[in-house]
Protein backbone atom coordinates (compact mmCIF):
# COMPACT_ATOMS: atom_id res chain seq x y z
CA UNK A 1 0.00 0.00 0.00
CA UNK A 2 2.73 2.43 -1.02
CA UNK A 3 0.22 5.04 -2.23
CA UNK A 4 -2.36 4.70 0.54
CA UNK A 5 -4.43 7.84 0.98
CA UNK A 6 -3.04 9.56 -2.11
CA UNK A 7 -4.93 10.92 -5.09
CA UNK A 8 -3.46 10.26 -8.53
CA UNK A 9 -4.42 11.59 -11.96
CA UNK A 10 -3.46 9.42 -14.94
CA UNK A 11 -4.08 10.82 -18.42
CA UNK A 12 -4.69 8.45 -21.29
CA UNK A 13 -6.00 6.11 -18.61
CA UNK A 14 -8.67 4.23 -20.58
CA UNK A 15 -6.39 1.50 -21.90
CA UNK A 16 -2.81 0.45 -22.59
CA UNK A 17 -0.06 1.89 -20.40
CA UNK A 18 -2.52 4.27 -18.76
CA UNK A 19 -4.73 1.39 -17.66
CA UNK A 20 -1.76 -0.57 -16.33
CA UNK A 21 -0.59 2.41 -14.27
CA UNK A 22 -4.07 3.28 -13.00
CA UNK A 23 -4.70 -0.29 -11.87
CA UNK A 24 -1.29 -0.63 -10.23
CA UNK A 25 -1.72 2.63 -8.34
CA UNK A 26 -5.18 1.56 -7.16
CA UNK A 27 -3.74 -1.75 -5.93
CA UNK A 28 -1.25 0.29 -3.91
CA UNK A 29 -4.01 2.26 -2.17
CA UNK A 30 -4.42 5.38 -4.30
CA UNK A 31 -7.65 6.92 -5.48
CA UNK A 32 -7.06 7.20 -9.22
CA UNK A 33 -8.81 9.53 -11.65
CA UNK A 34 -8.16 8.04 -15.10
CA UNK A 35 -8.86 10.68 -17.74
CA UNK A 36 -9.22 9.98 -21.43
CA UNK A 37 -11.16 10.98 -24.53
CA UNK A 38 -13.22 7.81 -24.11
CA UNK A 39 -14.80 5.87 -21.28
CA UNK A 40 -12.72 3.29 -19.44
CA UNK A 41 -12.59 -0.15 -21.01
CA UNK A 42 -12.25 -1.82 -17.63
CA UNK A 43 -13.61 -1.71 -14.08
CA UNK A 44 -11.35 -1.38 -11.09
CA UNK A 45 -12.02 -0.40 -7.51
CA UNK A 46 -10.67 3.07 -6.65
CA UNK A 47 -10.28 3.96 -10.35
CA UNK A 48 -12.65 6.71 -11.47
CA UNK A 49 -13.06 7.35 -15.18
CA UNK A 50 -13.32 10.92 -16.44
CA UNK A 51 -13.75 12.00 -20.06
CA UNK A 52 -11.40 14.92 -20.74
CA UNK A 53 -9.78 16.45 -23.80
CA UNK A 54 -6.32 17.48 -22.56
CA UNK A 55 -5.94 19.88 -25.50
CA UNK A 56 -8.82 21.98 -24.10
CA UNK A 57 -7.20 24.42 -21.68
CA UNK A 58 -10.47 25.54 -20.06
CA UNK A 59 -11.68 21.97 -19.62
CA UNK A 60 -8.38 21.08 -17.94
CA UNK A 61 -8.71 24.01 -15.55
CA UNK A 62 -12.26 22.99 -14.66
CA UNK A 63 -11.20 19.37 -14.17
CA UNK A 64 -8.40 20.44 -11.85
CA UNK A 65 -10.68 22.63 -9.75
CA UNK A 66 -13.39 19.97 -9.49
CA UNK A 67 -10.88 17.27 -8.58
CA UNK A 68 -9.32 19.32 -5.80
CA UNK A 69 -12.76 20.28 -4.50
CA UNK A 70 -13.86 16.64 -4.36
CA UNK A 71 -10.66 14.92 -3.23
CA UNK A 72 -8.89 17.70 -1.33
CA UNK A 73 -5.59 17.53 -3.17
CA UNK A 74 -3.71 15.86 -6.04
CA UNK A 75 -0.57 14.01 -4.99
CA UNK A 76 0.43 12.33 -8.25
CA UNK A 77 0.12 13.30 -11.92
CA UNK A 78 1.01 10.90 -14.72
CA UNK A 79 1.12 12.69 -18.08
CA UNK A 80 0.56 9.68 -20.32
CA UNK A 81 -1.97 10.77 -22.98
CA UNK A 82 -0.42 10.61 -26.43
CA UNK A 83 -1.09 9.82 -30.07
CA UNK A 84 0.85 9.13 -33.26
CA UNK A 85 0.29 10.39 -36.79
CA UNK A 86 3.33 8.98 -38.58
CA UNK A 87 4.69 10.17 -41.92
CA UNK A 88 8.01 11.02 -43.48
CA UNK A 89 8.82 14.69 -42.93
CA UNK A 90 8.46 15.62 -46.59
CA UNK A 91 4.96 14.11 -46.61
CA UNK A 92 3.75 15.17 -43.16
CA UNK A 93 0.73 17.45 -43.25
CA UNK A 94 0.11 20.44 -41.02
CA UNK A 95 -2.81 18.55 -39.50
CA UNK A 96 -0.61 15.57 -38.59
CA UNK A 97 1.99 17.84 -37.03
CA UNK A 98 -0.44 20.05 -35.12
CA UNK A 99 -2.58 17.22 -33.75
CA UNK A 100 0.38 15.36 -32.26
CA UNK A 101 1.80 18.60 -30.84
CA UNK A 102 -1.51 19.53 -29.25
CA UNK A 103 -2.14 16.19 -27.56
CA UNK A 104 1.37 15.07 -26.66
CA UNK A 105 2.91 18.40 -25.66
CA UNK A 106 0.27 21.06 -25.06
CA UNK A 107 -1.92 18.50 -23.30
CA UNK A 108 0.89 17.87 -20.81
CA UNK A 109 1.27 21.61 -20.21
CA UNK A 110 -2.47 22.21 -19.82
CA UNK A 111 -2.82 20.05 -16.72
CA UNK A 112 0.60 20.56 -15.16
CA UNK A 113 0.30 24.34 -15.24
CA UNK A 114 -2.38 23.93 -12.54
CA UNK A 115 -1.34 20.77 -10.73
CA UNK A 116 2.36 21.64 -10.34
CA UNK A 117 1.73 24.91 -8.46
CA UNK A 118 -1.00 23.16 -6.48
CA UNK A 119 1.54 20.58 -5.30
CA UNK A 120 3.86 23.42 -4.29
CA UNK A 121 1.12 24.90 -2.14
CA UNK A 122 0.23 21.53 -0.63
CA UNK A 123 3.81 20.71 0.32
CA UNK A 124 4.86 18.15 -2.27
CA UNK A 125 3.91 15.69 -4.96
CA UNK A 126 5.18 13.62 -7.86
CA UNK A 127 4.73 14.29 -11.59
CA UNK A 128 5.78 11.75 -14.22
CA UNK A 129 5.84 12.54 -17.94
CA UNK A 130 5.64 9.50 -20.20
CA UNK A 131 8.16 10.02 -22.98
CA UNK A 132 9.49 7.33 -25.34
CA UNK A 133 12.69 5.76 -26.61
CA UNK A 134 11.84 7.73 -29.77
CA UNK A 135 12.11 10.95 -27.77
CA UNK A 136 15.63 9.97 -26.74
CA UNK A 137 16.98 8.65 -30.05
CA UNK A 138 14.57 9.76 -32.80
CA UNK A 139 12.93 7.54 -35.40
CA UNK A 140 12.34 7.68 -39.14
CA UNK A 141 8.82 8.78 -40.01
CA UNK A 142 8.04 10.11 -36.54
CA UNK A 143 9.38 13.67 -36.52
CA UNK A 144 6.24 15.01 -34.83
CA UNK A 145 6.07 12.24 -32.21
CA UNK A 146 9.82 12.34 -31.49
CA UNK A 147 9.69 16.13 -31.05
CA UNK A 148 6.88 15.90 -28.50
CA UNK A 149 8.45 13.03 -26.58
CA UNK A 150 11.75 14.90 -26.42
CA UNK A 151 9.74 17.94 -25.38
CA UNK A 152 8.17 16.27 -22.35
CA UNK A 153 11.66 15.36 -21.16
CA UNK A 154 12.58 19.03 -21.36
CA UNK A 155 9.41 19.93 -19.49
CA UNK A 156 10.17 17.40 -16.76
CA UNK A 157 13.66 18.79 -16.20
CA UNK A 158 12.35 22.36 -16.20
CA UNK A 159 9.47 21.63 -13.84
CA UNK A 160 11.78 19.71 -11.50
CA UNK A 161 13.59 23.03 -11.03
CA UNK A 162 10.55 25.33 -11.05
CA UNK A 163 8.26 23.51 -8.64
CA UNK A 164 11.00 22.76 -6.08
CA UNK A 165 12.70 26.14 -6.14
CA UNK A 166 11.17 27.18 -2.80
CA UNK A 167 12.35 24.03 -1.07
CA UNK A 168 9.10 22.12 -1.52
CA UNK A 169 9.56 18.43 -2.45
CA UNK A 170 7.66 18.43 -5.73
CA UNK A 171 9.47 15.85 -7.86
CA UNK A 172 9.19 15.70 -11.65
CA UNK A 173 10.61 12.84 -13.71
CA UNK A 174 10.09 11.15 -17.06
CA UNK A 175 9.83 7.55 -18.20
CA UNK A 176 10.97 6.62 -21.70
CA UNK A 177 9.45 3.23 -22.61
CA UNK A 178 10.64 1.15 -25.52
CA UNK A 179 8.33 -1.16 -27.47
CA UNK A 180 5.68 -2.36 -25.02
CA UNK A 181 3.08 -5.03 -25.80
CA UNK A 182 -0.06 -2.94 -25.65
CA UNK A 183 -3.10 -3.65 -27.82
CA UNK A 184 -1.79 -1.30 -30.52
CA UNK A 185 1.47 -3.21 -30.82
CA UNK A 186 -0.42 -6.49 -31.05
CA UNK A 187 -1.62 -5.38 -34.50
CA UNK A 188 1.96 -5.19 -35.79
CA UNK A 189 3.09 -8.15 -37.96
CA UNK A 190 4.96 -10.86 -36.08
CA UNK A 191 8.14 -10.47 -38.12
CA UNK A 192 8.40 -6.79 -37.18
CA UNK A 193 7.85 -7.58 -33.50
CA UNK A 194 10.73 -10.04 -33.68
CA UNK A 195 12.90 -7.32 -35.21
CA UNK A 196 11.98 -4.92 -32.40
CA UNK A 197 12.79 -7.56 -29.79
CA UNK A 198 16.15 -8.28 -31.42
CA UNK A 199 17.09 -4.61 -31.04
CA UNK A 200 17.05 -4.93 -27.23
CA UNK A 201 19.71 -6.30 -24.91
CA UNK A 202 17.10 -8.55 -23.31
CA UNK A 203 15.82 -9.83 -26.67
CA UNK A 204 12.16 -9.34 -25.86
CA UNK A 205 9.44 -6.71 -25.83
CA UNK A 206 8.21 -5.07 -22.66
CA UNK A 207 4.96 -5.59 -20.78
CA UNK A 208 2.67 -2.75 -19.62
CA UNK A 209 3.13 -3.85 -16.03
CA UNK A 210 6.86 -3.19 -16.27
CA UNK A 211 6.21 0.45 -17.14
CA UNK A 212 3.60 0.61 -14.37
CA UNK A 213 6.20 -0.64 -11.89
CA UNK A 214 8.58 2.14 -12.95
CA UNK A 215 5.81 4.72 -12.60
CA UNK A 216 4.91 3.36 -9.17
CA UNK A 217 8.49 3.78 -8.03
CA UNK A 218 8.63 7.39 -9.21
CA UNK A 219 5.19 8.17 -7.78
CA UNK A 220 5.94 6.69 -4.36
CA UNK A 221 8.10 7.90 -1.49
CA UNK A 222 10.63 5.21 -2.42
CA UNK A 223 12.00 7.67 -4.99
CA UNK A 224 12.05 10.61 -2.57
CA UNK A 225 15.53 11.68 -3.73
CA UNK A 226 14.92 11.25 -7.46
CA UNK A 227 13.90 14.24 -9.58
CA UNK A 228 14.74 15.63 -13.01
CA UNK A 229 15.54 12.08 -14.15
CA UNK A 230 14.68 10.13 -17.30
CA UNK A 231 14.11 6.44 -16.56
CA UNK A 232 14.50 4.35 -19.70
CA UNK A 233 12.33 1.21 -19.63
CA UNK A 234 13.33 -0.31 -22.95
CA UNK A 235 15.22 -3.55 -22.39
CA UNK A 236 18.44 -1.89 -23.51
CA UNK A 237 17.03 -0.83 -26.89
CA UNK A 238 18.90 1.34 -29.33
CA UNK A 239 17.19 2.58 -32.48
Amino acid sequence: MRLKGKTAVVTGGAQGLGQAMAERFADEGATVIAVDMQDLKYEKGNVIGKVLDVTDAEACKTFFEETVEKHGRIDILINNAGITRDAMTRKMSDEQWDLVMNVNLKGVFNLTRHIGPHMEQEGGGSIVNISSVVGEYGNIGQANYAATKAGVIGLAKTWAKEFARKGVPVRVNAIAPGYIMTDILKTVPEDLLKQFAAMTMLKRLGEPGEVADAALYLASDESSYVTGHVLSVNGGMRL
